[in-house]
């Protein structure tokens, strides 16, 4: 493999946090696919007592949902914003300059990005960039070479969605060039969300046909192979943006820390957090199934986020420079899961979520709901 990142060795780039220190090392890579020569400079400090953020779509970023959740944030303990950039479906949230080879994946959710980025500036509001990697049907349908082939069409999940082959170097800059362009909007942090292969794709892996580029051959099982790309992926992220003076983060799922890798998605929670300045597992009690000894998890928000907490801790600790923790929290009801299996979320529930995290020393943390309607009258630091 021509890519490869080791965190511990030859550091020359440390970066100062409040809560931490982290390090980058200095590879020699390739150019990169596009350069991009605007540059934006915004005064925006990472926040002394760390980051507490809410989940922002390109619709409530661009749409008049903006003004009351910059209120939300100006006027509680609330301190930043993760903002989509590139969502779920592929496509840009704004509108680049016109011969930029992203303007056709583009859509006018955001109409003004730079006076948006000037807004949160003014506000002092910590600017995140949610950049969706792997799952991205409009990639794959461009470029079907690219994605997972069955029967000679695109291979699609049963929600319709469409993955591209993390194990492709082209599919890395693609995103990484994105990833720069925010940057250069004044984005403080990218933050990388479906970095992994589809669900269960240990059950289909050798049903598809895809290109598998550097990971060919070699006596790594394809568990590994999976293991490997995405972890090269973040460690070539990171140092690609180490120039452009931002944070990288992961989003991962929860129960990927309580096991030693998850063997069809390829995400090995600690090799991640190795190549990461931020890991944000989504912990949010309704997705989980029976665990910790807790029979039904969304009723108990403080038990699950507690217990998920301790593994966390042990995993991290046993690194030599582990990133930041701010897991993704929950703030929505799980009314799909049945009668009897869930519980309205509301102060209570979010509170007590934040509570147990701070018991056990992580002091940041994410609010994930997907229409951005957030609880009122939440103490953020209970």
């Amino acid at each position: 493999m021509s890519i490869s990142a080791d965190a511990q060795s030859d550091l020359s780039n440390v970066k100062e946090h409040p809560q931490k220190q982290n390090s980058k090392e200095a590879l020699q890579l390739p150019e990169s696919l596009v350069r991009f020569t605007t540059h934006t400079s915004l005064d925006i400090p990472y926040p002394e007592d760390g980051v507490r953020g809410i989940y922002v779509t390109g619709n409530s970023a661009g749409g008049q949902r903006f003004d009351s959740l910059v209120n939300l944030v100006s006027t509680t303990d609330l301190n930043a914003m993760v903002i989509d950039i590139k969502e779920d479906h592929g496509y840009l949230t704004y509108r680049p300059e016109e011969d930029s080879p992203y303007y056709d994946i583009s859509k006018n959710y955001i109409g003004d990005i730079e006076g948006l980025m000037k807004r949160l500036e003014e506000e002092n509001i910590y600017p995140i960039a949610r950049i969706v990697v792997f799952k991205d049907t409009e990639l794959a349908e461009k470029k079907p070479e690219w994605s997972f082939l069955e029967d000679d069409k695109v291979w699609k999940n049963n929600r319709n969605e469409a993955f591209v082959n993390p194990f492709l170097k082209e599919v890395w800059e693609y995103n990484v060039d994105i990833a720069k362009k925010a940057a250069e909007l004044g984005f403080k942090e990218i933050q990388f969300d479906y970095v992994r292969f589809p669900e269960g794709f240990e059950r289909r892996d050798e049903e598809l046909r895809y290109d598998v580029g550097d990971y060919s051959g070699g006596d790594g099982d394809q568990i590994q192979k999976r293991v490997q790309a995405v972890t090269d992926f973040v460690a070539f992220s990171r140092e690609e943006l180490a120039k452009y003076d931002v944070d990288v983060s992961v989003d991962i799922f929860g129960y990927a820390a309580t096991i030693k890798e998850a063997p069809g998605i390829g995400q090995n929670f600690s090799k991640i957090s190795e190549n990461v300045d931020v890991i944000s597992s989504m912990i949010y009690p309704s997705h989980w199934t029976p665990y910790f000894n807790i029979d039904k998890p969304d009723l108990y928000p403080y038990e699950l986020t507690k217990e998920y907490a301790k593994v966390e801790n042990e995993v991290l600790g046993a690194l030599d420079n582990p990133p930041i923790s701010r897991p993704w929290i929950q703030d929505f009801t799980a009314s799909w899961l049945g009668q009897g299996n869930y519980i309205p979320y509301g102060v209570e529930e979010v509170e007590a979520q934040i509570r147990a995290l701070n018991e056990q020393g992580i002091s940041e943390f994410l609010l994930w709901n997907a229409g951005n309607s957030y609880t009122e009258g939440v103490n953020y630091k209970p």
